[in-house]
């Protein structure tokens, strides 16, 4: 492996911090907490179920999210972690994922993420006049890095979206076969019923 792909594998291992540092703000937030959870807990079986459909064929529809939707999160999977080297979150079907979650999600839970996908429009519509799958990259970075900020200055409804999203985005790519094999050097212990994360010893 050379420099630039050992380099691209350590930031990416470094994105599983977020599962750690997001605790105080799911802590905060129950429904984030649940989310963040039941993604850790359900990825063997979501990410069957996402294989399973592909085989079908056809095109794919969301079975929790509107199509609208459904694009703003593949632009935020991607966002959170873009192609590099190896294929960004949106080409591993982590948007999809989501979906998957929110599909086993109570619907309590599920109606905050919903909620704060509208939140995420109506805040970015107001600094761009542009929803968020439509504004530009560096507007909807700028977005992003604004509800990172710590501490934010943006609603705490907005920040716990984003922390939930993150969460979720992580743990779907993080177990897929790309994730594990070519990003955390997985032994071949793939699609694990529960979300380890990184046992690397720099990162304990």
């Amino acid at each position: 492996m050379g420099a630039n792909n050992k380099q691209h594998g350590v930031s990416r291992r470094k994105a599983l911090r977020t599962l750690a540092t997001s605790a105080g703000a799911a802590a905060s937030a129950l429904w984030v907490g649940n989310l963040t959870t039941l993604a850790q807990t359900q990825a063997m079986d979501i990410h069957l179920a996402a294989s399973a459909s592909l085989q079908t064929g056809g095109a794919f529809r969301p079975a929790v999210l509107t199509a609208a939707q459904f694009e703003t999160v593949g632009v935020l999977v991607e966002l959170i972690i873009p192609a590099t080297d190896t294929p960004g979150a949106k080409a591993l079907l982590v948007d999809r994922f989501v979906d998957g979650v929110l599909e086993t999600a109570t619907p309590a839970d599920r109606d905050r993420f919903v909620a704060g996908l509208g939140w995420l429009d109506t805040r970015s519509s107001r600094l761009s006049n542009k929803t968020f799958a439509q504004a530009t990259a560096a507007q909807q970075t700028d977005l992003l890095t604004r509800l990172s900020a710590e501490p934010s200055s943006e609603e705490a409804s907005g920040v716990q979206f984003f922390t939930a999203i993150k969460a979720m985005t992580i743990t779907g790519y993080y177990t897929t076969e790309v994730g594990l094999r070519q990003e955390l050097g997985d032994d071949g212990r793939l699609m694990l019923a529960a979300f380890e994360g990184c046992t690397h010893a720099e990162h304990q």
